[in-house]
Formats: C-alpha cells, sequence, structure tokens
C-alpha cells in the first residue's frame, strides 16, 4: 500500500535506532525525544539559515545510493553557507521515505549521513519522517555562525568589483552527462564531482576579509553571476574564455565542434558547488578572475570577445 509503514518499525522508534546518534550529544537536540530543539545564542555572532530539498529523479538519477544522497544533500547546504562566509554547526533533517525504501536503504542513508555530520562538525538537531507514495524526497535545514554583520550577501557587488570564481566550473553538468552514458568518464572523476560536490568551507575567512557579495555556484555560474548583479543593481561582463575548467573538463572542449556553445554549458549546467564572489581588488589565492561588475542591468557574456547568446542562464527550479 503506498505510503504504508513497514511493519518492523515505526517513526520514534527509526528516529531513535538512525538518527538519534547523528546529534553528536548537542543538548539544544534533547536526543530528539522533544517536538523542538534549542539554539542558544552566541554573543557577537549571527544566526545562519539555509534550506535545499532534493527529489529523486529531478536531483539526483532514480535508484542513486542512498548514502550518497544523504552526502550529498548535507554538502549543498554547507555549500550556501560557505558562500554566506558561515561556519556550519548543526541542521534539521526532513525525510519522506517511499515503499521501496526499506530498513536496508533507510540505515544507508543514515549512516551516509553521519559519516559527512561527522566530517564537517555538524549536529543532528531536528526533523521529520513520514512516507510518501514517491518520489523519495528529502529537504535539510542547515544552520551556521558568522560573526555579527559578517555575512557575504549578494547585494553588496559594487561598479568595477572584479567577478572571480573559486575551482574549476562545468565538472557538474559533464558529470551528469557521464552518469547518463552520454560522454565517458574513464576515472570516475566528472562523476565523483557531481554526486560528492566539496562545500568550500575553506574559503570562509578570506570571503568575509575581502568580498563585497557573493553565491555558490549551483544553478549554473552564469546564473548565479547574475543574482548578485541583480541583487546589486548591476550590470555584468563575464569572459567565459576564462574560466577556470578541470583537466576532464578542458578534454570535454577540446572535442566540441562550436567552442562558445560548449563553453555556455559549461557555464550554465551547474552543480559545481564553487564559489563566485566579487571583490575590489584583484581576486585571492584560490579565485580565477572571470568578469566585471558594471553599470546597467544583466549579464553580457562573451567568447573571444564577441558576446555570445544565452537562451537559459542556468537550472529552473519551477
Amino acid at each position: 500500500m503506498p505510503g504504508a509503514k513497514h511493519p518492523e518499525t515505526d517513526e520514534f522508534s527509526e528516529i531513535a535506532r538512525l538518527f538519534r546518534p547523528l546529534t553528536g550529544g548537542a543538548p539544544g537536540a534533547f536526543d530528539l525525544k522533544d517536538d523542538a530543539a534549542v539554539v542558544p545564542q552566541r554573543p557577537g555572532f549571527d544566526l545562519v539559515i539555509t534550506k535545499d530539498a532534493m527529489v529523486e529523479g529531478v536531483h539526483f538519477p532514480v535508484g542513486e545510493a542512498p548514502d550518497l544522497i544523504a552526502r550529498k544533500l548535507l554538502r549543498v547546504n554547507l555549500s550556501d553557507l560557505a558562500a554566506k562566509a558561515a561556519e556550519p554547526f548543526g541542521c534539521f533533517l526532513a525525510v519522506a521515505w517511499p515503499p521501496n525504501f526499506g530498513p536496508v536503504e533507510r540505515e544507508t542513508f543514515a549512516r551516509g549521513l553521519g559519516e559527512d555530520l561527522a566530517a564537517y562538525d555538524v549536529a543532528l538537531l531536528g526533523g521529520d519522517t513520514v512516507s510518501t507514495p514517491g518520489p523519495f524526497t528529502v529537504s535539510l535545514t542547515a544552520l551556521g555562525w558568522v560573526p555579527e554583520g559578517g555575512m557575504v550577501r549578494r547585494a553588496r557587488a559594487q561598479v568595477g568589483d572584479v567577478l572571480a570564481v573559486s575551482g574549476t566550473i562545468g565538472d557538474g553538468v559533464l558529470g551528469l552527462a557521464a552518469v547518463k552514458g552520454e560522454i565517458a568518464d574513464p576515472d570516475g572523476w566528472l562523476a565523483g564531482r557531481l554526486r560528492l560536490p566539496t562545500p568550500r568551507l575553506d574559503l570562509c575567512e578570506v570571503l568575509r576579509a575581502q568580498a563585497h557579495a557573493a553565491a555558490d555556484v549551483s544553478d549554473g555560474l552564469i546564473a548565479d553571476a547574475g543574482h548578485i548583479a541583480e541583487a546589486s543593481g548591476l550590470g555584468l561582463s563575464l569572459d567565459l574564455d576564462e574560466m577556470p575548467l578541470s583537466p576532464a573538463a578542458a578534454a570535454w572542449l577540446d572535442g566540441q565542434p562550436d567552442r562558445a556553445a560548449a563553453l555556455v554549458r559549461l557555464a550554465t549546467g551547474g552543480d559545481d558547488y564553487e564559489v563566485v564572489a566579487a571583490f575590489p581588488d584583484s581576486p585571492p589565492e584560490g579565485f580565477t578572475p572571470i568578469g566585471e561588475m558594471v553599470f546597467g542591468s544583466g549579464v553580457e557574456a562573451r567568447v573571444d570577445g564577441r558576446p555570445v547568446a544565452v537562451t537559459e542562464r542556468g537550472w529552473r527550479h519551477l
């Protein structure tokens, strides 16, 4: 029967067995025995909160390993905190189990989540579990601390700021193509970048110290850079030739007949989980300059100095 509970468990015993160990003993979680949690205030700091949801068949392939789903769910939320220069400390989880997620799949999900909670020193503070006829749906709310007034927003870029991006761009969209069998991925590196992105928490301090504005690259470089420009009431001039590429992405690009169209694909595919930021001067180490904030509105993307058409700037959720 769709949405029915598995007879060998119930909600409260499952929470105790799978998720109580993931609280890490956080006092405000109350061992997940209450209907709410308490987050104590931290003098001199602001609480930053973000939330992302993932749906099977939309944000990850049908049949994806449950532990990988859990780990990516946490990491995409931590990526949002990283772009705000916030240090994560806790999260809330909501899970809607479909009928095909039995005890083994649920335990695998909880194990994967626990591994990454421990790796990033984040405690599970609460949440909810329900059943659904499908598809598998999960949502996580992540909490982080930032020194008071120190959150890096999208809206504070200034004319003349250098736009720069961390890491490499395009691996996410190529990873999806690799998972679908559309391109070769001999060592599995591209698929790995898609399935287990690395939130750029290592950049928090430099963003707080130097960036005027920032966003994580989840929907696509052009889309997320465009969010900074729009929020700041500015335009953006973007040189796609300057995008930093991994060796795998560069090799793929070399084999494409239309270089401009290929660069647009890499810049709009999303799922890179790097940070794009506006800096008043030359960007710090680890960032590659790719454009400039300008008077006006909208995003002008160029290849070889010539404007290129961008019909879709990135992933659209609706």
